[in-house]
């Protein structure tokens, strides 16, 4: 499902009424609620919204589970920490218990052994399938998503939940969630606005299927839902 709105803050009020919707009707049904989130600057807003009245008292901050997708392997206090801008915008602002967040970094391990504990983690805490309740996307303007890059050997990779690798053109390490893993949460929500995304969704969401190059492409639920919140600009081509 595509869901285009004319304003961001339109755009962020929707994606935060599916966050708060899923998170109550998981822990109806089973008392907690499991999520993983994004970084970038497509949730900013939403993680912003969510950490302000009246939407954080709507929902239950003490049984939720919080994950990220992906995240660049630097200390939780660098500039390019997703989790530091999730705690900054959201996490520090609503009573999670601080032992039901999972932030994808660790002193003194390797990205690769640190991929294998994280997939441990997960396989405590989620269904026993390995089912996330909602999964957080964004989408770079060359079609990528959690740390899916183009022509990246992670596309291919259907056995391991966690993977942790070197990205050469970024000249650094990278830790994600594996296609699998993704493609079986309940709900996944991808945030895609401004112009600079307008090609890669046209391509993503229309195009000729090329997952090497558009690798947003691989998202395809197995038995769920997913949700793209895109503004006119983002939508302009599709």
């Amino acid at each position: 499902m595509v869901r285009k709105f004319n304003e961001l803050n339109q755009l962020n009020e929707a994606a935060a009424e599916l966050f708060i919707q899923t998170a109550s009707d998981a822990i109806a049904r089973q008392g907690h609620f499991t999520v993983a989130l994004t970084g970038g600057s497509s949730p900013l807003g939403l993680y912003q919204l969510l950490a302000t009245p009246p939407y954080r008292e709507r929902v239950q901050w003490k049984q939720v589970y919080v994950f990220w997708g992906d995240e660049r392997w630097v200390p939780l206090d660098d500039e390019r920490s997703n989790a530091r801008m999730a705690f900054e915008t959201l996490l520090e602002h609503v009573p999670v218990p601080e032992e039901q967040i999972f932030p994808m970094w660790a002193e003194g391990i390797s990205p690769d052994e640190f991929a294998r504990e994280y997939e441990q983690s997960l396989r405590l805490h989620l269904h026993p399938d390995g089912r996330f309740d909602l999964i957080l996307l964004g989408m770079g303007g060359d079609g990528h998503t959690a740390s899916w890059f183009p022509h990246t050997a992670v596309l291919h990779e259907r056995n391991k939940w966690v993977v942790g690798y070197y990205l050469e053109p970024q000249e650094m390490h990278r830790i994600t969630l594996t296609v699998p893993v993704i493609n079986r949460a309940r709900h996944i929500a991808v945030i895609a606005y401004g112009q600079n995304k307008a090609d890669a969704l046209y391509e993503v969401l229309e195009g000729q299927r090329n997952v090497e190059q558009y690798p947003a492409q691989l998202i395809s639920p197995t038995d769920g839902q997913v949700v793209w919140f895109v503004d006119d600009a983002a939508a302009a081509k599709i």
